[in-house]
């Protein structure tokens, strides 16, 4: 029982602490300076979907590929990173989120 014990709580730890500092350290200036979406488009390119948000504002979402593991008889199998960006009514970065593949 002890063991079960140990062994949920480092999973819940580990999977607590899944981030991406390269992305993180793009994104947290960005945010803080509250880009504006013509930002984002310039410097990211035209985002894969958008969509309204239901207080004001748009969500952008961004799909990449970041990497991947290799397939046991050759090729990869790539892992697919997606970026959430939300602006608030002025067009302008309120938050972001992005998934774990990233």
């Amino acid at each position: 029982m002890r063991r079960l014990a140990m062994i949920l709580g480092l999973v819940a730890l580990t999977a607590g602490c899944a981030s991406n500092p390269y992305l993180d350290q793009s994104l947290k200036p960005a945010a803080q300076r509250h880009e504006a979406k013509e930002w984002f488009e310039k410097e990211w390119g035209k985002p894969s979907g958008t969509s309204t948000r239901f207080w004001g504002g748009e969500k952008w979402t961004y799909y990449r590929i970041s990497g991947g593991t290799a397939r046991v008889l050759g090729g990869i199998n790539p892992h697919q990173c997606e970026i959430e960006l939300y602006f608030d009514k002025d067009g302008k970065l309120d938050s972001y989120d992005y998934s774990s593949g990233c």
